[in-house]
């Protein structure tokens, strides 16, 4: 397709979403969730075109050589489809943030002053492999009144135009335009950049892939955005640690699914407990390489060299980094330099340095005595998420459906007028 060709399709797209954006933004309850329900059901009555449809991107994401976990991250089966139906179900369980009283005071004037929750409007989704994550924010969007636009990877076009099909059996259902959940179906990555360019009817971008995507649209985008940035997680195992419980919690945080956003990549270990800890990792990550600093490398042959790079390197693969550090302030050091803010974790039976650590680390997501896989949507009660945001406006963290509102102020009155 020509640049003129692209940038008329993405004209053409947000007009379509500007008109049924004012359409979602007075329908029912029961309307949205009535076209969730159904999108649901369409998912599993067309899952075996699904399945063919998402074969064939598997089929040539492995002719291009892609890593396994890249692999995994587009890869279907009955159980994810499944999974991406209910999460449709719970969201639509969920109460609807449109309208929601945030707060209401009254002027000595009398004019009463009410701030309720709205949606955005026009929203432009664009993420990589994952095809699960174009069911996931057509719904979020849906429920919170806002319509999208997705710009999946190219890698998983065959699995999203099912997808976006079945969000639209739903939405057709429920008596809303179909319009409100609409692709931009092509591979051609020009149509990125006419998506950011798109102000005069996209109201925001939320980018949702690697820090190569992220910077993109960072630097390219003429809409508001909200960034995801990539996930270089890291967990500290304080000397106060119940070893037994920290190698559990690093084995999942590190190979549940190497290739999501909140897998670990980077363990910081105290130096009291290293000599005794690091062997019985190197046991309990079978399939995983080990590479860490010079202290690390003493405590196990098996480990291999980390250079500067592993610090900063999201792997999304079975490799984990581990630095040793003599103190909480220097892990915390560490981490301020290296996190990319998204989550990071403790691990310590030290109240009162885990207290301190939640309270210094400057990300997203904080936690103590958890797995960092647990940075997600779903499991925070959201019914699923659009992304992690790892900025300080508007929305952090996990973004789901409070979070794809925004408000207006409606002050009534009985015919005040101002001196």
């Amino acid at each position: 397709m020509s640049n003129t060709d692209i940038e008329t399709m993405i004209t053409t797209l947000g007009k379509q979403a500007k008109a049924a954006a004012k359409v979602l933004a007075c329908a029912t309850t029961e309307q949205k969730n009535q076209a969730l329900t159904i999108a649901a059901n369409a998912l599993r009555e067309n899952m075996d075109a699904l399945l063919n449809a998402n074969a064939l991107d598997v089929l040539s994401v492995k002719k291009a050589g892609k890593a396994d976990s890249f692999v995994d991250r587009l890869e279907l089966n009955p159980e994810r489809v499944e999974g991406m139906a209910v999460a449709l179900e719970d969201i639509a369980k969920l109460a609807d943030p449109v309208g929601r009283v945030l707060a209401e005071f009254d002027r000595p004037n009398g004019l009463k002053i009410t701030r309720v929750a709205t949606p955005i409007g026009v929203i432009g989704m664009i993420y990589e492999s994952r095809p699960n994550v174009g069911a996931d924010a057509g719904a979020l969007c849906l429920k919170s009144g806002n319509t999208v636009i997705l710009r999946g990877g190219s890698e998983s076009l065959n699995s999203t135009r099912i997808i976006v099909e079945c969000m639209a059996t739903g939405l057709r259902a429920a008596g809303l335009p179909a319009n409100c959940i609409q692709l931009v179906d092509t591979d051609d990555r020009s149509a990125v950049a006419a998506l950011l360019r798109c102000a005069d009817y996209v109201d925001l971008v939320i980018p949702r892939g690697g820090r190569g995507l992220v910077e993109l649209v960072r630097n390219e985008a003429q809409v508001p955005t909200l960034l995801h940035l990539d996930g270089n997680n890291h967990i500290y195992v304080d000397k106060d640690a119940d070893v037994a419980k920290a190698l559990s919690i690093i084995k999942n945080a590190k190979l549940r699914r190497t290739g999501v956003c909140g897998a670990t990549e980077s363990l910081v270990l105290d130096q009291a407990i290293a000599k005794e800890f690091l062997p019985q990792l190197v046991e309990t990550l079978v399939g995983c390489e080990i590479r860490g600093d010079v202290a690390a490398q003493a405590c196990d042959p098996r480990i291999n060299v980390a250079t500067d790079a592993d610090w900063d390197t999201e792997y999304l693969d079975a490799i984990l980094s581990v630095k040793i550090v003599s103190s909480l302030d220097e892990a915390l050091d560490f981490i301020e330099e290296h996190s990319s803010k998204h989550t990071d974790a403790i691990i310590t039976e030290n109240a009162e340095v885990a207290e301190t650590f939640m309270r210094s680390v400057d990300s997203a997501v904080v936690m103590h005595n958890a797995s960092t896989q647990f940075a997600d949507g779903g499991e925070f009660g959201m019914g699923a998420e659009i992304g992690i945001a790892t900025g300080k406006v508007h929305a952090r963290g996990p973004v789901g459906l409070e979070q794809l509102t925004i408000f207006k102020y409606r002050v009534a009155g009985q015919g005040q007028t101002r001196p």
